[in-house]
């Protein structure tokens, strides 16, 4: 059998030789092989009779026996063979990865009698195309072989160095081409080959500088079947995806099934940042950028079969994707920075990763087809609001909003997502989170975890972030719309109360709103009632706040705290409402109507629980100040705390309650007046208003002034009563105390 391979191998060498002609050198056999062995890489059996393809088939077989044999005897050999130069060979980590294709030693590109192992993976076509006359080839090569000597060790040498000569073919273009077809058969059972096989196959492409280069396939189903090994292994050797990376991960995207399993592992990525920390299945230990999975959902955003997949996963890709725009906003470590850069130079991105994020958003909303989003949120101004960290929590809840009709029915499972996340201890994107989770809380079902979601929201409530603080309060006022959450609420009432204090109004309003939630529901009295009298302490105040609205809500509550807690008995709470008297009082000549009204009905209210029926009937018959004058001449023993409370209207910014501050000094002063010591502070808040008072306020305080300062001057007497006083006003909001009248006479007798 080896004496009829012999011959033929010298048969298939002389034949080359001749169609060579003598001055054919090893370049011009390298191209001649080549051209023979490229039209059976395309169809190699196309128009064969079947004669000829049997005694292939007996070629076949017979050159198999001898490769064989040729790498028993390498094996045995005592000289080392002369080295030959280097060449380039991209196979080796592809050979590397797949150890069954070929059983020679790795060091075979190093050694001249190693070279015909290059040909065992296309032992079938490289040596069958070597003569135009093989069918008598065949059959003397099926009759040799059956014949063969037994003594072939003695034939060894010679039979190397003919089959080595024959070798001519460049050692990466035999290999190349079939190393994809051998990916792509191969069946991969054990996990640890996965990184090998996905490192060989990155490296296939990065030699081929073709544009037309056929993608390998083989990705696509190893994908499939080791989806977390293919993605963390991608990462870790091309992180900034290079050419070959990018094909990678487009024909990963181009099979939705393959594209389903490989997302849930790049959004894991995505969400840890800025590093995220995985181990292969050969057990290499790596950090993987979060931005490196961002740049690979850009590449297979790109590819229309990804979409079913890109939309079961759109509410966490969208808020991975918010909040990786929020922390590169605000917090830029150096080695994101530096790897930032060497992306930016191979893609052609964004200078700053924060806008690359945003650039992505906008490219998933098109992939999904949701251009009405994406040009309402244009609209809005929404992605340059994005790029800021001051308006950054806005567009994130401007997003949510927007996406809420597209995204409902994924809104829950989102919701206790981002409850998970905000649970664990120190979140790194609580405020984009936050803003979230806000805007889908009406979709979560708080039975299930109420404790969990207050306790978030409690935490944040007593942040020194105002913008975390106000996204707990619109939590907060989400949740109290249901009555069972009433109870929960109520514990959270002594950071809700410092509230009352701020100074941001929409702050307060949302607190106030909360509170009256609350109170609505008549079987939450219970769980209210020791709340109450500490809310209706802190509430007065809060009727002068600046911010009408505020005004308004808050003197809405107090009445209906006041009557939840007179259901309790009137006297434990008389205090309370005796207090409320004068700041309602001056409410009740406030510019907006809205306060005004509600001033006057809290003052009705508070008349009827004092049991004060002359108050109520000048406030049915709406003489103000006769009602100033009533509860200063009767509450004798609280004149002092009346007036205390009145003296800081006189420098309101509404020219209505310092006018009517001005005549309550006169309405005081006059009932005062056995007490010089308790004119000072009367005449000290007159001083200190401004001069440019309209000239009605300003007469009747430069008349009040003159007037006290004299009264100090002089022995003490009583001073005598305003004529305006002894006279019914002429109409409702009429002067009772005239500019000219009440100073004239108000001096001693």
């Amino acid at each position: 059998m080896a004496g009829g391979c012999f011959g033929l191998c010298r048969l298939l060498r002389r034949k080359r030789k001749n169609r060579r002609g003598p001055g054919a050198g090893p370049a011009q056999e390298a191209e001649e092989e080549v051209q023979h062995f490229q039209p059976l890489q395309q169809d190699p059996g196309r128009d064969r009779p079947e004669e000829q393809d049997r005694a292939r088939g007996r070629l076949r077989r017979a050159v198999q026996r001898l490769l064989k044999f040729m790498r028993v005897r390498r094996r045995t050999a005592t000289t080392a063979p002369p080295e030959l130069p280097a060449q380039p060979d991209t196979s080796a980590a592809e050979l590397e990865a797949e150890p069954d294709v070929s059983t020679a030693p790795r060091d075979c590109a190093a050694s001249g009698d190693m070279a015909p192992t290059h040909v065992t993976a296309t032992s079938d076509t490289a040596l069958m195309d070597g003569t135009a006359t093989f069918d008598t080839a065949l059959t003397d090569a099926e009759t040799s072989s059956d014949a063969a000597p037994t003594d072939v060790g003695a034939k060894a040498d010679a039979t190397t160095e003919s089959i080595a000569d024959t070798d001519c073919l460049p050692m990466d273009s035999v290999t190349d081409a079939p190393s994809l077809d051998i990916w792509e058969e191969k069946t991969v059972s054990n996990v640890n080959e996965v990184p090998a096989i996905v490192r060989s196959i990155h490296q296939w492409l990065t030699c081929r500088v073709s544009p037309e280069v056929r993608p390998p396939i083989a990705i696509r189903r190893l994908a499939h079947a080791h989806p977390g090994h293919v993605v963390t292994t991608l990462l870790h050797c091309a992180p900034a995806c290079d050419r070959a990376a990018a094909i990678l991960w487009r024909t990963i995207a181009s099979s939705a099934t393959t594209a389903h399993e490989v997302l849930p592992t790049l959004l894991r990525v995505m969400e840890d940042w800025p590093l995220h920390s995985v181990c292969t299945s050969n057990g290499d230990h790596v950090d993987v950028f979060a931005l490196a999975a961002t740049l690979a959902l850009w590449l297979m955003v790109q590819e229309l079969q990804c979409q079913d997949a890109l939309f079961v996963y759109a509410p966490r890709l969208l808020l991975a994707l918010l909040c990786q725009v929020s922390m590169s906003t605000e917090q830029m470590p150096q080695e994101v920075s530096t790897f930032w850069r060497g992306c930016q130079e191979l893609h052609g991105l964004p200078a700053h990763p924060n806008s690359f994020v945003v650039q992505t958003i906008r490219a998933l909303l098109c992939r999904l087809q949701w251009d009405q989003e994406l040009v309402s949120v244009e609209r809005k101004r929404g992605w340059d609001a994005l790029l800021s960290a001051d308006t950054h929590h806005y567009a994130v809840g401007l997003l949510a909003r927007e996406m809420r009709h597209v995204l409902v029915p994924s809104y829950g499972p989102l919701a206790r997502h981002l409850l998970g996340l905000l649970s664990t201890e120190g979140p790194r994107w609580e405020l984009p989170a936050l803003a979230f989770l806000v805007e889908v809380l009406d979709y979560l079902d708080v039975n299930t975890s109420p404790d969990s979601v207050l306790q978030i929201l409690a935490r944040h409530l007593q942040s020194q972030c105002p913008e975390r603080r106000r996204l707990a309060l619109r939590g907060l006022l989400v949740l109290s719309v249901d009555p069972s959450m009433a109870k929960d609420i109520c514990s959270l009432s002594e950071p809700l109360l410092e509230l009352l204090r701020d100074g941001d109004g929409e702050l307060v309003t949302m607190t106030l709103s909360v509170f009256r939630n609350v109170l609505r529901d008549g079987d939450n009295s219970d769980e209210f009632s020791s709340t109450a009298p500490r809310l209706a302490e802190a509430l007065r105040p809060v009727f002068d706040n600046d911010n009408s609205h505020v005004q308004l809500l808050s003197i809405r509550l107090f009445r209906e705290v006041m009557e939840v807690l007179a259901e309790e008995g009137t006297e434990p709470w008389e205090m309370q409402v005796r207090q409320s008297l004068v700041p309602l009082f001056f409410r009740w000549h406030d510019e907006n109507q809205r306060v005004a009204e509600a001033a006057r009905e809290a003052l009705l209210w508070a008349a009827s629980f004092l049991h004060r029926k002359d108050l109520e009937q000048l406030l049915e018959t709406e003489q103000p100040f006769r009602f100033c004058d009533c509860l200063m001449e009767k509450d004798i023993s609280h004149r002092g705390e009346h007036l205390q409370q009145a003296l800081p209207y006189l420098q309101s910014p509404q020219e209505p309650l310092r006018e009517a501050a001005v005549r309550f000094m006169g309405v005081a002063g006059w009932h005062m007046r056995e007490w010089q010591q308790d004119l000072w502070p009367i005449l000290k808040g007159l001083t200190a208003m401004s001069e440019d008072d309209c000239p009605s306020v300003s007469n009747m305080r430069a008349a009040l002034v003159a007037t006290y300062s004299r009264a100090m001057r002089a022995p003490p007497a009583p001073l005598r009563r305003p004529m305006s006083l002894q006279q019914p006003p002429t109409t409702a909001q009429g002067p009772l105390l005239s500019a000219a009248a009440a100073p004239a006479d108000a001096g001693p007798n």
